[in-house]
């Protein structure tokens, strides 16, 4: 078992939390008129990895993945270890069956309990993302509240890669993508010019365009080898 898959899907999960709480911010900002509405996008997945502190999170988590493997791998070594002897007894037929049997039930009690460590050092690693990410995905979010206000945006639409498909999959205004100004609010400092999910960022124009309107399975590998009853 490998704890680097919850790390894997961690992107798509981030921008389906960007994606409900960008919708449920934007709801919160007033209109600009009646029937105006201002739509702006940005990338959440870009700015979290442009965050100083997200370095230092992948860095902890990757601790906390290596420590819960390697305590796993032991187990796996010690059962794996027991299960050849036992195999080699079942074959030679050199050991009483009774002391067969317990070696039996000694393996079956191996393998459970390595079950639960899985199970339980999955639940341990999905909270500590929870601890690390939690605080940081909110210090972004506070951000892109604050620009879509400042700004007067109605809606604010999530362009990260990572989600089963981008929000905004063609924006001709390039003026209204925002993840610059979130960046400069979280005091941050992009390269001149960067390129996220399919827009190349620019820095914005002070003016912009108002559009007027009416209105994953984880598949876990068996990682202990079946016991052949006598």
């Amino acid at each position: 078992m490998n704890f680097t898959l919850i790390l894997n899907v961690m992107k798509t999960k981030l921008s389906f939390t960007f994606l409900i709480c960008a919708l449920a911010g934007s709801l919160a900002i007033g209109q600009t008129s009646p029937n105006t509405v201002k739509i702006g996008y940005t990338d959440p997945e870009y700015i979290l990895s442009m965050l100083p502190e997200y370095k230092q999170i992948e860095s902890e988590l990757k601790s906390h993945e290596k420590q819960l493997q390697t305590q796993l791998d032991g187990k796996l070594k010690e059962y794996q270890a027991k299960l050849k002897v036992y195999q080699e007894d079942l074959n030679t037929k050199s050991v009483a069956d009774v002391i067969m049997q317990d070696k039996q039930k000694e393996l079956i009690t191996m393998q459970n309990n390595i079950k639960e460590f899985e199970e339980n050092a999955m639940t341990s690693m999905q909270r500590k993302q929870a601890q690390l990410l939690d605080p940081v995905i909110q210090k972004v979010q506070n951000a892109i509240d604050s620009v879509a206000k400042e700004n007067g945006y109605t809606y604010i639409f999530s362009t990260s890669a990572g989600s089963t498909a981008a929000i905004i999959l063609y924006a001709k205004n390039k003026d209204e993508d925002i993840t610059l100004l979130v960046l400069k609010k979280l005091g941050v400092t992009p390269p001149a010019e960067t390129t996220t999910g399919t827009n190349t960022i620019i820095p914005p124009k002070t003016t912009t365009t108002t559009t007027n309107t009416n209105t994953n399975t984880t598949n876990t590998t068996n990682t202990t080898a079946p016991i052949k009853k006598k």
